[in-house]
């Protein structure tokens, strides 16, 4: 069954770092089967923004950040995963596992 993961990406500096963690969250999770949509919070802003609905959908967050997550009231009452950015860029797979870990502990 494909999980529906849903992160967030940022980088004190907010440009390499934060879009190498999105596109390796993006590659793990394809790798692993599971669906994930990565909203980066890099210098230019917000870019591919998680809606409400996106929101809803996930089964778990993941904050890949170095930074303070932008609006993050929007995750209220989900179960969040924070690492350090340079957490899913080394592996990304064990980050989804961790996170995934967490949901099937409820």
């Amino acid at each position: 069954m494909k999980r529906k993961i849903i992160a967030v990406t940022a980088c004190a500096t907010g440009v390499a770092h934060t879009y190498m963690a999105a596109q390796a969250l993006k590659k793990g999770a394809k790798k692993m089967g599971d669906l994930i949509k990565v909203e980066t919070q890099g210098a230019t802003g917000i870019e591919n923004e998680l809606t409400e609905k996106d929101v809803n959908i996930g089964e778990v967050v993941i904050f890949a950040v170095d930074t303070k997550v932008r609006n993050s009231e929007r995750f209220a009452g989900k179960t969040i995963l924070e690492v350090p950015v340079s957490a899913p860029i080394k592996d990304a797979e064990k980050v989804i596992n961790e996170a995934l870990k967490l949901i099937d502990e409820k």
